[in-house]
């Protein structure tokens, strides 16, 4: 191989090659390519592939160079990178929030799949405005971006289009559609939530209540609350308008949503629904400052299985879904369409209905039927 060198020595200790790159390094004011080279005892362009495309060099050389690029304080300069090679090496996300912990896991998982192949990964946040996802984009394409990710379908038509005249393969996560113009990876939510309604009527409830974030821009917000409406329809059911909150996702809204729909002047639900685990653990809160038993009095459902749900009394029913996993399929996705490969169209996981303490029969399930809201 090329990337053997010349003498058995190792370069970082031979005092004259030491003294070569200091003198180098005082003469230009900082470490140039050819430094890292010959510290390392390779060519510079052993070191290029390196950082270009690692794969291809043995893990023994690539010690090496990053070892001399470490000990000269040397770095690749990203601009001369995408000149010489025609790529950037860096890929782009756009997530709606930071505080979620679920789009931090999937973040992470992407992020472990591209460094393995050399790539940096971008990170941008809406904060749930269609508007600022598109100006992301757009700079992370000015800058080079090889390959997006998006979070969720409900994005300026503009945004996809600028995605395609850049011939940027894109993927969008967190969301599953088997008919979605797009790549999708991610879960079906109208699925995900049919199974947990269902589950709900199985046990007897017949009077729900919902709280979740905004439908507003948010797809898979959208597709959750057709779910549940959908699946109670077929069963002769409704939810009173006065039984829907939206908000934040956070605790403090499923505590304010639970003294709202106790204190309202009609019937009051035996379950709630919620959008995810921060504003289940809410509700569960304020029923017990309510003095509302669960689930005798009443059953709470979350989404996304934090590891809070499972150690909290009573434990939480919940849907439970792999984010590091969405995140590690989407770079995969991304990097076998830069390879030139043609992979297939998205990749479903599943979202796992986890049954906890939360949720128990209706208080008298047997007369529920006389009490259908139409």
């Amino acid at each position: 191989m090329s990337d053997t060198p010349d003498s058995p020595a190792s370069p970082a200790s031979d005092p004259t090659v030491r003294t070569q790159t200091n003198r180098a390094r005082r003469s230009t004011g900082r470490t140039v390519l050819s430094d890292v080279a010959k510290l390392a005892g390779v060519s510079t362009a052993t070191v290029s592939r390196v950082y270009n495309e690692p794969d291809k060099v043995s893990a023994n050389v690539r010690e090496r160079v990053e070892h001399a690029a470490v000990t000269l304080n040397w770095f690749p300069n990203a601009a001369g990178r995408a000149l010489a090679s025609t790529r950037s090496h860096i890929a782009g996300i756009i997530i709606p929030t930071l505080d979620d912990q679920v789009f931090a896991s999937q973040v992470s998982g992407m992020q472990a799949a591209f460094a393995a192949r050399g790539i940096t990964l971008v990170l941008g946040c809406s904060n749930y405005d269609p508007a600022q996802a598109l100006v992301q984009v757009r700079a992370m394409l000015a800058r080079g971006a090889e390959a997006m990710a998006v979070v969720g379908e409900a994005h300026p038509p503009e945004l996809f289009d600028a995605l395609r005249l850049y011939r940027v393969p894109y993927a969008v996560t967190y969301a599953y559609r088997e008919d979605s113009p797009h790549d999708c990876i991610g879960f079906d939510n109208f699925a995900a939530y049919v199974q947990m309604t269902e589950h709900l009527i199985g046990l007897g409830h017949r009077s729900f209540a919902v709280c979740l974030q905004p439908t507003r821009d948010n797809d898979r917000v959208q597709a959750r609350v057709a779910a549940i409406r959908a699946t109670l329809e077929r069963h002769g059911l409704a939810v009173r308008p006065e039984h829907v909150c939206e908000g934040e996702s956070t605790i403090g809204f499923g505590r304010r949503s639970l003294r709202s729909i106790w204190q309202a002047p009609c019937e009051r639900p035996s379950a709630i629904i919620c959008g995810n685990d921060h504003i289940a653990l809410g509700v569960l809160r304020e029923a017990e400052e309510l003095g509302i038993e669960i689930p005798g009095e009443l059953s709470v459902t979350g989404f996304d299985d934090l590891e809070i749900s499972k150690e909290i009394r009573p434990t939480l029913t919940t849907m439970r879904v792999d984010t590091y996993e969405i995140g590690r399929l989407t770079a995969q996705h991304l990097l076998d369409i830069l390879d030139g490969k043609r992979p297939q169209h998205g990749h479903e996981v599943r979202a796992l209905l986890e049954i906890r303490e939360s949720t128990g029969p209706a208080p008298n399930a047997h007369a529920g039927d006389a009490r259908l809201q139409r």
